[in-house]
């Protein structure tokens, strides 16, 4: 079984990118095209932070009008961009200064522009999106006890890693065990497919880190490393990401409408 998932997955992996057009079309505007789209002295006298937070609130009204999205999963991606927030407030504060964001805004806050946790929403609204168009079936996921635990673990170690150390290779592990036989059925095109949950958590890790080259060589925010000139993003930011995607699909997971569509075995 595991031998035929692999030799599968190349061919799921290709069907699935064949449907991202699609997806972009439900949200209006991708992330990354919006970002391009705004110069960096921004528009019409508005600061570019400024102009990206009216852009995303747009694009979140439109969405919720045209039925895309349901209440509820709004509510969700709300918490989305409150955790993503505290992060960023974390992060860049004094004490910290793991990236900073260097241009001027009215819409700033603790020196983080509100814009900014829309960016992590929209991986959350990326999650709820796909399971809606690519039809999306989960089978065997673990408890939701133990995988809301091992969320929360994730989310407080970007906290904690600066004073206790980085327990990021443990959690992972530990992800490894929990969602080992966890599988993702999906149908990009007129066939059902599937693929190990894990896959996907590291390839949705994956893009969220070209996106990121890709807002770091706009300038919206810099890493210490890129303050002289830009370069690459640290490849290890791939596994941040990756886990923060656990934490993301844990919460999109207990949505009451994609419950109804994952297995979780009996003990």
């Amino acid at each position: 079984m595991i031998a035929a998932n692999a030799s599968a997955i190349p061919d799921d992996v290709s069907a699935a990118l064949a449907r991202c057009d699609e997806l972009v079309i439900d949200a209006g505007l991708s992330s990354e095209r919006v970002l391009l789209l705004v110069p960096r002295t921004g528009l019409f006298g508005v600061p570019r932070y400024d102009v990206l937070l009216a852009a995303a609130l747009a694009i979140q009204v439109w969405m919720l009008r045209a039925g895309l999205e349901s209440r509820d999963e709004l509510l969700a991606i709300c918490l989305f961009h409150a955790l993503g927030f505290a992060l960023e407030a974390f992060k860049t504060s004094s004490g910290i200064r793991s990236w900073s964001y260097p241009d001027f805004a009215y819409t700033k806050v603790a020196g983080v522009p509100l814009f900014s946790g829309f960016m992590y929403a929209a991986v959350g609204s990326y999650i709820t999106q796909a399971w809606r168009v690519l039809d999306l079936r989960v089978r065997h996921h673990p408890p939701h006890p133990m995988a809301a635990l091992v969320a929360l673990l994730i989310y407080l170690n970007f906290f904690t890693h600066h004073r206790l150390g980085d327990a990021r290779p443990y959690l992972a592990a530990v992800a490894l065990g929990l969602y080992a036989r966890t599988t993702v059925c999906y149908r990009p095109l007129d066939r059902e497919r599937r693929m190990p949950l894990l896959l996907g958590f590291v390839l949705i890790g994956f893009f969220v880190w070209l996106a990121e080259n890709l807002g770091t060589f706009w300038g919206l925010w810099r890493y210490p490393n890129q303050l002289g000139a830009w370069s690459a993003v640290h490849v290890s930011k791939w596994s941040a990401w990756s886990l923060l995607v656990i934490m993301t699909f844990t919460i999109v997971a207990n949505l009451k409408h994609v419950k109804a569509r994952i297995h979780v075995p009996e003990s």
